[in-house]
């Protein structure tokens, strides 16, 4: 599994929980929705090259669900997704500004609501952290991944991307062992219903990196 610089959030990443009823009207969670869905058919059926075109298109869609609903949670967490996967997939250090604009809005969501979509800023901010250069160059810590994912885990012990997440940040310390059972149980998570493409996906990085935690268990 590719795990460069804002790799598939990342990559933030993103593949998330159904909105919260009570944040969003119809209207809002069906925009909400499509966005999800159109970011999973970029992340995982989009050739690589299209894919920061796509990206930026998206990023307009989701900038304009925040000007749209700016008192939900819901839309500055996936617009974070959104932009950190751009920044994703065009790489390198020219990303890093686009990687801050997602924290951005990560922070307002965590801001306005912790437990939006079951606490899924926690988790995408932590990849962010996770991913992102450490200082001078940016603002990459491990240890605020790591009180991040636990904070997202406190909220969502089961979820896909949660636990994914941690079980990737274990990886990326050294903990084998502990980063597989994370990821094994990640597999059992309950399927989330108009999320199947992102679902497929995710499992497919998570096969991967299973692969990736068993060649260093050997």
């Amino acid at each position: 599994m590719n795990r460069t610089l804002f790799a598939p959030v990342i990559a933030v990443l993103g593949l998330l929980l159904q909105p919260s009823a009570w944040a969003l009207d119809e209207a809002g969670s069906q925009r909400l929705l499509s966005i999800q869905q159109r970011w999973a058919e970029v992340q995982y059926d989009t050739p690589e090259k299209q894919k920061p075109a796509e990206f930026e298109k998206l990023a307009l869609q989701a900038q304009a669900f925040t000007q749209e609903q700016p008192t939900a949670a819901e839309a500055w967490i996936w617009n974070g997704i959104v932009v950190s996967s751009w920044a994703g997939a065009e790489g390198g250090l020219g990303a890093l500004g686009k990687a801050k604009q997602s924290k951005a809005s990560l922070e307002k969501a965590l801001q306005l609501d912790p437990a939006a979509l079951q606490g899924s800023a926690y988790t995408s901010l932590a990849a962010l952290y996770d991913r992102v250069p450490g200082w001078p160059i940016g603002f990459g810590d491990a240890d605020k991944a790591d009180a991040l994912l636990r904070s997202a885990l406190q909220l969502n012990p089961n979820g896909i991307d949660s636990l994914y997440f941690w079980g990737d940040h274990l990886y990326r310390q050294g903990h084998y062992v502990e980063a597989k059972a994370a990821l094994l149980k990640a597999k059992l998570a309950a399927p989330r219903p108009g999320r199947e493409l992102a679902d497929e996906g995710r499992r497919g990085e998570i096969d991967a990196l299973l692969k990736d935690v068993e060649h260093k268990l050997d």
